[in-house]
C-alpha cells in the first residue's frame, strides 16, 4: 500500500506532536517546567477525553452544560494543581492505562464477543474463522493485561521510586512500549493467521471507525 506524502507529514507530524508532548510532560512531573504549563498539560487529555464524551451524547444543553461545569471545575482546582502536579500527571497516567484495560477487559466478561473480534467482524463483513477468533479473543486478552501491566508498575514507581524515576517510564517510554505492544502482536498474526486472515492498516482503522459510530446489535460490549 503506497503512502501519500500528505498522509506521512500527517502521521510525522503525530509523531512529532506525542513526542514533544511526553518531553514537556516529563519536564513538568520532574519539576523543572512552568506550573501552570504543566498543569494544562496534565489536564489537556482528561479535558479532552471527557469532552468529546459529551459531544457525542448530541444533546447540545448536555454537552455545553457538561463542558462549562468541567471548565468551572477546572478553574476551580487550578491552584491545587499546580501544587500537586507529580500527582496530577500519576492520575492521568493510570487512570488512562485502567480505562483502556477496561475497555478491551469488559468485553471478555459475558456472552459479548472480545472487542478485537468486533473489529474483525466489522472488518470482513460479519465472517471471520473460528481460528481468527480465538485469536483475536486472546489479543484482546493481551491488551488487556499490556494496560493492566502499565498501571501496576506505574503504580509501584510511584510509591518507591524518585519521581523522576517514575516520569521516565510514565512519559517517556509509554509511547515506546506501546510501540513495541504493536509490533510483537504484528509478529504474533503473522505466526497465528495466513495471510488472507490478516487485515491491511487501512482495514483495521476503518473498523475503528465503524466501531465507534456504533455497537454490534446484541452485543453489550
Amino acid at each position: 500500500m503506497s503512502v501519500r506524502p500528505a498522509q506521512l507529514l500527517r502521521g510525522l507530524a503525530v509523531v512529532a506532536f506525542l513526542v514533544a508532548w511526553a518531553l514537556l510532560a516529563h519536564y513538568g512531573s520532574s519539576g523543572n517546567n512552568s506550573p501552570d504549563l504543566s498543569v494544562l498539560l496534565g489536564v489537556s487529555p482528561i479535558m479532552t477525553a471527557v469532552g468529546l464524551l459529551l459531544w457525542r451524547t448530541r444533546h447540545p444543553l448536555l454537552a455545553g452544560g457538561g463542558n462549562l461545569l468541567l471548565l468551572g471545575i477546572l478553574i476551580w482546582l487550578w491552584p491545587t494543581l499546580r501544587q500537586n502536579v507529580p500527582l496530577l500527571f500519576f492520575i492521568q497516567h493510570i487512570g488512562t492505562n485502567l480505562a483502556l484495560a477496561t475497555l478491551f477487559g469488559r468485553s471478555l466478561l459475558g456472552g459479548g464477543e472480545a472487542l478485537i473480534t468486533q473489529l474483525a467482524r466489522a472488518v470482513y463483513y460479519g465472517e471471520i474463522s473460528e481460528r481468527k477468533r480465538r485469536y483475536t479473543r486472546h489479543a484482546t486478552v493481551a491488551w488487556t493485561l499490556f494496560f493492566l501491566s502499565n498501571a501496576l508498575i506505574s503504580t509501584i514507581l510511584w510509591l518507591l521510586a524518585p519521581h523522576s524515576a517514575w516520569s521516565v517510564f510514565a512519559n517517556l517510554l509509554s509511547l515506546p512500549l506501546l510501540v513495541g505492544m504493536f509490533i510483537a502482536e504484528h509478529i504474533w498474526r503473522l505466526c497465528a493467521l495466513p495471510p488472507e486472515e490478516r487485515p491491511s492498516i487501512a482495514q483495521v482503522v476503518r473498523a475503528y471507525r465503524m466501531h465507534g459510530k456504533q455497537t454490534p446489535p446484541g452485543n453489550p460490549s
